[in-house]
């Protein structure tokens, strides 16, 4: 099995290309580009995605399946809540919140998303600070798992675009919601 980057934009358009469960990234190329498919089952990577601001560099990304774990987006977004949320964070870790909402069985997915050096989710308040002192950590209402909030904007939408992604979000739709924060 070899391995390729993809940066962040077409890593998006292979994800909201999948029309299965459990259909792999190799799968979906091949669908598209009208090639056979292979009986070779991937290993599975250590990390899903990284991330990333056109002003950084663009990182690696390992390509996964996406298993779409939540059915209904538009859920998350209640408008009226939501303007009622103090700022950027508050409608960063309200529209995480909801998500959680959606699929708590599922939510520790999340962790599987870090930067390059950087760790956004954790189990604990004390795993964000030991990775970084200045990461100003916030519990994603009670759900038990917690996030680095002090992410300029354009960052925070990243993230929550690149968890909708994770959960099976179209890239388009997740973009939108995540311009809301």
């Amino acid at each position: 099995m070899k391995y390729i980057e993809v940066d962040e934009e077409l890593y998006r358009h292979i994800a909201s290309k999948t029309e299965r469960i459990g259909e792999s990234a190799s799968d979906i190329l091949r669908r598209l580009l009208g090639l056979s498919f292979n009986a070779v089952e991937p290993p599975q990577p250590l990390a899903i995605s990284q991330p990333s601001l056109e002003a950084e560099p663009i990182q690696p990304v390992v390509v996964k399946a996406v298993t779409p774990v939540v059915n209904d987006f538009s859920a998350l977004v209640n408008e009226h809540q939501l303007s009622q949320q103090k700022g950027a964070v508050g409608r960063f870790l309200f529209l995480l919140d909801s998500l959680y909402q959606l699929a708590p069985e599922q939510f520790s997915q999340i962790l599987q998303i870090q930067g390059r050096d950087r760790l956004y989710f954790a189990r604990s308040k004390e795993q964000l600070l030991e990775a970084s002192a200045s990461a100003n950590p916030k519990e994603i209402g009670n759900s038990g798992f917690w996030v680095t909030s002090n992410n300029n904007t354009a960052k925070k939408r990243t993230i929550l675009s690149e968890v909708l992604v994770q959960f099976g979000c179209d890239a388009t739709v997740a973009a939108g919601i995540a311009e809301r924060v």
